[in-house]
């Protein structure tokens, strides 16, 4: 990996990349538990959404890339998912007057995880073309098995700008990239890109035009 700021933790080192991870992985299961709550799931109903949120995106991004799961080599992500859920059922009556958490959660998550994959894609050794669709997979997918899951019209293929946002966060990474910013600051601009179009979409309605046949044009 060429982002080489690292971090001393428990005796170990963590890249900011790695933090990235983490709080991606944790905010994306917080989001598929709050929504499985909502159709009154049972604890391990709600774990395994949010689970299959977290890493759902993830794993089809190594399977397309023939590199190992990450989540079999690192029991974090399980954990975190673990985590995610005690912290629901622990909050979960403040959970329910706080109307905007799952979109919070589920946008913090996407912008995370779009950088996360771009990264690994590059670092893979691809152009960033193909990181910006691996990107886009790994913050949007998962909320497609998740949508899945709990019975619901995946978000990416409503109205709403979704995986678009990840699309833009990846033109931004490779802007920087072609300027020679900061890996850091590269990092924060991606996800911050993601998040402030998937806000700002939201907050002022705007949206993909809706493919519909002729006859209901008339």
């Amino acid at each position: 990996m060429d982002f080489i700021s690292e971090i001393a933790i428990w005796g170990g080192r963590i890249t900011f990349i790695d933090i990235i991870d983490f709080i991606g992985t944790f905010a994306f299961a917080i989001s598929g538990i709050r929504l499985a709550s909502a159709k009154q799931f049972d604890w391990f109903g709600a774990y395994v959404v949010g689970a299959a949120t977290a890493i759902g995106g993830g794993t089809i991004r190594d399977i397309m890339l023939d590199v190992p799961l990450f989540w079999m080599h690192d029991p974090f992500y399980l954990i975190c998912t673990g985590l995610a859920l005690l912290w629901v059922i622990i909050l979960r009556k403040h959970l329910i007057k706080m109307h905007n958490t799952f979109f919070f959660f589920d946008a913090v998550g996407l912008a995370l995880f779009t950088v996360v994959g771009i990264q690994k894609t590059i670092d893979c050794g691809l152009p960033l073309w193909v990181g910006i669709i691996m990107g886009s997979m790994t913050g949007a997918a998962g909320g497609v098995i998740r949508d899945v899951l709990i019975n619901e019209v995946p978000l990416i293929f409503r109205k709403e700008i979704y995986a678009m946002a990840c699309i833009i966060g990846g033109l931004i990474f490779g802007l920087c990239k072609i300027i020679n910013v900061d890996p850091m600051l590269t990092h924060l601009a991606c996800g911050a890109g993601v998040f402030i179009t998937r806000v700002v979409a939201v907050k002022y309605h705007i949206c993909l035009p809706t493919l519909r046949p002729e006859d209901d044009e008339n």
